[in-house]
């Protein structure tokens, strides 16, 4: 059996120390990643995103210019397969919520561990599932309970992608169905519809299906 590929890393970050450091700290992790490139900006980061489709972005949330809130939505919005991660300094309430709610995979805090940060990122690539540093954990739990479900697609924010696979969704189609239907893989649209409870504030298919009945 041949070893599998280096999970495919894209840093988008304008602090150029952190970045190095990063880079450095992946490169222990043996052989696990490989970052492909780096951005000091969102705008390159956007870009890069699109020509080089990395596995996991690691973006910074607070950057000058575009910042990392309108990155990830940019990214989203076109729809690329690339997992995003935010690691930032910022354990504030409202940034990790707005983040969650566009779309991100994961949203970890710069201070944590070295090793707590490798092993967060990996668990991402390979499965799929959002990864929080521990201490959003409770966080999370009260500002989703605080939180009520959007009212329209419109505060939904959800990707054209998403649009569609929840209208599936609506209809009753498994994700099998869905998959063949819209031409990608089964796994590609259990990770949209993650997504799409995430940002619905919802817990299952079913309550789904009745939030937007009446909206597609």
């Amino acid at each position: 059996m041949s070893p599998r590929s280096p999970y495919r890393i894209l840093i988008i970050d304008d602090h150029p120390l952190f970045r190095k450091g990063l880079e450095q700290l992946l490169g222990l992790a043996g052989g696990e990643f490989s970052v492909v490139g780096e951005a000091s900006s969102g705008v390159e980061g956007v870009e890069l995103t699109r020509h080089l489709a990395p596995d996991i972005v690691l973006l910074d949330l607070n950057m000058k210019g575009m910042n990392g809130l309108e990155v990830l939505k940019a990214i989203k919005s076109r729809d690329l397969a690339s997992q995003i991660i935010i690691l930032t300094v910022s354990d504030a309430a409202e940034d990790l919520i707005a983040a969650l709610r566009a779309g991100a995979d994961g949203y970890l805090l710069k201070d944590m561990k070295p090793g707590a940060l490798i092993d967060s990122i990996k668990k991402t690539a390979e499965t799929g599932q959002m990864v929080l540093s521990d201490q959003l954990t409770h966080l999370l739990v009260r500002s989703l309970r605080e939180t009520p479900m959007p009212k329209t697609m419109g505060d939904a924010n959800l990707t054209s992608q998403e649009s569609r696979i929840l209208s599936h969704i609506k209809d009753g189609k498994s994700n099998k169905v869905i998959a063949r239907e819209l031409g990608i893989a089964e796994g590609t649209v259990k990770v949209h519809v993650k997504r799409i409870l995430r940002k619905l504030n919802l817990n299952s298919r079913t309550q789904a299906a009745v939030w937007a009945t009446g909206k597609l």
